[in-house]
């Protein structure tokens, strides 16, 4: 039997069943199914009526339920990385890494379902209220809608499924309709690890039903990964509950004349700007460098850049491969062609054939381009020479997404004040801003977002607070 919706613990075949193809060959890798509107109801229905019962599991129970999952995702690494890399275009070596951090993910949640715990504060604050104390506990708000996007069809859903399950909150996950087959095969692994029926369900539906969703009351949560657009557009429809928007940006890294690894800097950048083509929210997108160094990091960079090996995202030796449709391509070559007219300068790559893109480096961009004031998701790095420290944190700032910046200087002076002036929600200090560790507080500011991801956080975002006041 085909797998083709996961729909309240049981799989379901009601509705209209879509082909989904790989971007690299064409070929269908697979089938799912988009749910009709009844189906659609039963999963927010079902999922109210699990909350009844998820929101008393003990933290045994939890911690057991993904640490299981934790093992499934272990025991078929390799058959996930392969579909991650035959679905959405993701080079092997990027796939494996996906699938390690997505058992991570797991893992991680399943320790933080001990620790999910209120404070008791003190309340004697005045001769009126001598003898109180409070209470605050954490409480699961309720069913939750989770919309993800095709770059990364296993973590980013780990991240959401995972501190859901740790809160007690049942989950309806819309995976993207590129690369809804890794999404499916998790639901399968989670199913068998012991879920409570109704408390997932894995729906390819459009995005015009889940964003239906948001208005609903029985959804308790919204949290989206995806454009700034569509994210600010549903957190208008969903004003009446909590948010969590992780929406991207165009990323920054600024290399100081004092880093005494400019190699080691130099390889971190190239992977931090090219990875799964520039199709990662936190890929380095805008390199700012020290005019004194500048020449020599651009024809290292170029160098390095130009090296990077184009092919079949299944060859383990393939770094570069399509963008997840020939139409994403078109567009960023668009871009870039509109930034050369501008008067910006190609260094290398850049050329389309199909969906892949040659990887691209630009210098003398100017504002008002939009590979430098949108985010270009996709093999494009902009290089920008300065004088002066402050001069290129200014820089970093002159932008509308503030999520990751990245910092390469061995003076702590200057990493305290890219700490306290970057307009971004994490400044990464001796490496590129595409760091990410699966527990660390993750989200930005401005266009790039709001709320945080990260185990801890989440669970925390997913709960409500409640203070018991107790008498003298």
């Amino acid at each position: 039997m085909e797998k083709l919706c996961y729909l309240c613990g049981r799989w379901s075949h009601e509705g209209e069943i879509f082909d989904v193809t790989s971007p690299y060959s064409g070929d269908i890798v697979g089938r799912a199914l988009r749910p009709g509107q009844e189906s659609i109801e039963k999963a927010v229905s079902q999922a109210a009526e699990a909350f009844a019962v998820s929101r008393k599991m003990p933290a045994y129970e939890k911690e057991g339920l993904l640490e299981r999952t934790a093992l499934g995702l272990e025991a078929e690494a390799d058959k996930f990385a392969r579909m991650i890399a035959r679905e959405s275009g993701k080079p092997m070596k990027y796939a494996r890494g996906e699938v390690s951090r997505a058992v991570m993910t797991f893992r991680e949640a399943a320790r933080e379902c001990g620790g999910i715990a209120g404070e008791v504060i003190r309340l004697d604050v005045s001769p009126a209220t001598r003898g109180k104390a409070g209470i605050t506990g954490l409480f699961p708000l309720g069913p939750v809608l989770a919309i993800t996007p095709f770059n990364f069809p296993l973590n980013l859903v780990a991240h959401k499924i995972a501190p859901a399950i740790a809160a007690g909150c049942p989950v309806i996950l819309k995976p993207s309709s590129e690369t809804p087959l890794t999404a499916l095969m998790l639901a399968d692994v989670i199913d068998s690890a012991g879920a409570v029926d109704g408390m997932l369900s894995v729906l390819p539906m459009t995005g015009r039903e889940a964003s239906g969703l948001c208005s609903d009351r029985r959804i308790r949560k919204v949290t989206f990964t995806g454009s700034a657009p569509v994210g600010w557009a549903l957190k208008r429809q969903a004003w009446d509950k909590r948010v969590t928007l992780e929406l991207g940006g165009n990323a920054a890294v600024i290399l100081h004349e004092d880093w005494d690894d400019m190699p080691g800097a130099l390889e971190r950048i190239v992977t931090g700007a090219y990875a799964f083509s520039g199709q990662v929210c936190i890929s380095v997108q805008r390199v700012f460098v020290h005019n004194s160094i500048l020449e020599d990091f651009l024809k290292d960079f170029s160098g390095r850049v130009s090296s990077l090996k184009t092919g079949d995202p299944e060859d383990e030796d393939t770094e570069i491969g399509p963008m997840i449709t020939q139409g994403e391509a078109v567009r960023v070559e668009s871009w870039v062609e509109e930034a050369l007219a501008g008067g910006a300068n190609l260094v290398c790559g850049g050329r389309r054939k199909g969906a892949f893109i040659e990887p691209a480096v630009i210098r003398n961009a100017a504002a008002g381009m939009k590979v430098v004031d949108e985010e270009v998701f996709g093999p494009v790095a902009a290089v920008f020479g300065y004088d002066d420290f402050d001069e290129a944190v200014e820089s970093v700032n002159d932008s509308k997404y503030g999520l990751q910046a990245g910092v390469y200087t061995r003076d702590f002076g200057r990493i305290r004040k890219a700490f306290e002036e970057l307009e971004v929600g994490g400044v990464i200090a001796g490496d590129v801003p595409t760091f990410r560790v699966d527990r660390m507080p993750y989200g930005g500011v401005k266009e790039s977002g709001t709320g945080r991801e990260g185990l801890r956080y989440a669970i925390r975002e997913l709960c409500e607070t409640r203070l018991l006041v107790l008498p003298g």
